[in-house]
């Protein structure tokens, strides 16, 4: 046969080889459907319009605190916390083994050079021979089947996981960074209480020790007074060292050394009341049901390649090269020689490994889709639960208010009852030790409403607008 006719054979086995590739075996991933609720749960009745407009999820949460340094601790965790730079990596590794993946369609062409002498047995001559060779040789496997496709696919999915998984390891970090700065405002507040509470204390026990002096106080009210000196002067070193903590975890969480963390001016108000927005935006906002997804998707894509397998693959393989005994004449046209060839591989008996495989991807996928609906489940949950929170602590907040102030109140008369010569100090003393723990609880409540709003962000899944993944990841079927 003519190399014009061998010619023609190859690219017309080429030809049926690309036009049979357009099938391709397993499922088209389609989105499982979850039930969507009109609404979350503990959310005032809206008009979901203005809450889809209005969302939180929609801009950098960490603006609406007003807070500079909070800005400024979010920035460098963004740029140098260890969380951020180990998912950065992830992702780096992640679209290496998609292009690993991709490389798989196309041709592979490799070069060989070989030198060979030897003397063969029962020649004539006895003389030992020298071959020169040089080839280039191409292989390439014909996706007939589709099962290369659905394995790029497979990687596409991967990497776009892997990506959310970052966008999730964000979020999870700026609202880390965020609650403990949180707390350090929150604690730096208790440190004022207590140093104000102990001097109050302070001057109680001095005028009730001055007194015993003179004769005109008793023993039980100065060592009562003492003893309430001592204890809330104990809180200020415990206070301290959780400051410390508290510092140590945001330095951790920025990825620097141990440090002092800067603050400056009051602690942050309350911002006002924003509409969350519509549950179904959930499915597209939240970078962890969106990495379950491209999990799903992946081991949608799997099952097809696992399919494939039932059946044959078909290769094509050409070389060219040059053979001579001489490095001189190697390449000279008489030396040259070339070979193209198809082969077909398929299974007759494996004991069942196709098979097991086969049912192995459906397993996973089946685990995938289980995961893609509980994620989703949770994340309504979490939605639910910040806005019952943000909510409750409203009224929290308000009676602690009340509580404190009639504390207050109460400190006033008793002094003034006391200066009067119309009651004992112990009233005094009893109020201002009821006074402490209500000043506390109430700086712990609206540290609690600010960390119910950074837990609304969080369950939103937003604070910036993550990237478009691109068109092309939801296709249409289930598997079967």
């Amino acid at each position: 046969m003519s190399v014009a006719a061998r010619t023609r054979q190859a690219v017309t086995l080429v030809t049926l080889s690309l036009a049979l590739s357009g099938c391709t075996t397993g499922p088209n991933y389609k989105r499982p459907l979850v039930p969507v609720p009109d609404r979350f749960y503990g959310e005032q009745a809206r008009d979901e319009a203005v809450d889809e407009a209005r969302s939180l999820a929609n801009a950098p949460w960490w603006d609406v605190f007003d807070d500079p340094v909070l800005k400024s601790l979010i920035d460098e965790a963004l740029r140098n916390g260890f969380d951020a730079r180990t998912a950065a990596a992830r992702v780096e590794e992640a679209r290496a083994q998609y292009g690993v993946a991709r490389s798989q369609s196309l041709p592979a062409v490799d070069y060989q050079g070989n030198w060979q002498r030897q003397r063969p047995p029962l020649t004539p001559t006895g003389k030992a021979q020298t071959t020169w060779t040089a080839n280039v040789s191409i292989s390439w496997e014909l996706d007939v089947w589709g099962r290369i496709r659905r394995l790029n696919e497979s990687a596409r999915a991967q990497y776009l996981a892997t990506e959310e998984g970052r966008r999730g390891v964000i979020l999870s970090l700026l609202s880390d960074v965020a609650i403990a700065y949180l707390d350090l405002r929150e604690l730096d507040q208790e440190l004022v209480i207590a140093r104000n509470t102990t001097a109050a204390f302070e001057d109680t026990y001095e005028l009730f020790r001055r007194q015993l002096e003179g004769g005109t106080a008793s023993v039980l009210e100065t060592t009562r007074a003492e003893a309430s000196v001592a204890n809330v002067a104990a809180q200020i070193p415990e206070i301290e060292r959780a400051v410390v903590a508290r510092e140590n975890q945001i330095n951790f969480l920025l990825g620097r050394n141990p440090q002092p963390i800067l603050r400056e001016g009051p602690m942050m108000a309350l911002p006002p009341e924003v509409p969350p927005g519509l549950p179904s935006a959930l499915l597209e906002r939240r970078p962890d049901i969106r990495q379950a997804e491209q999990l799903l998707v992946a081991a949608n894509a799997e099952v097809g390649a696992a399919k494939a397998d039932f059946f044959p693959r078909l290769s094509l393989t050409g070389l060219l090269g040059q053979v001579s005994p001489e490095l001189g004449s190697l390449f000279e046209s008489r030396s040259r020689t070339w070979s193209i060839g198809g082969g077909l591989l398929g299974p007759l008996f494996e004991g069942g490994r196709i098979k097991h495989g086969y049912e192995a991807a459906r397993a996973r996928w089946e685990q995938a889709s289980i995961s893609y609906e509980a994620t989703t489940a949770n994340a309504f949950g979490e939605v639910s639960r910040a806005l019952v929170d943000r909510t409750k602590l409203v009224e929290t907040a308000r009676q602690r208010a009340r509580e404190v102030a009639a504390y207050q109140e109460a400190v006033r008369v008793a002094s003034i009852r006391y200066s009067s010569g119309l009651s004992a100090y112990f009233e005094v003393l009893e109020a201002q030790q009821q006074l402490f723990p209500a000043e506390i609880a109430l700086a712990q409540t609206r540290r609690d409403q600010l960390v119910a709003l950074v837990d609304l962000y969080r369950a939103l899944g937003g604070g910036w607008q993550a990237e478009e993944t691109g068109p092309g990841q939801r296709q249409n079927a289930r598997p079967r």
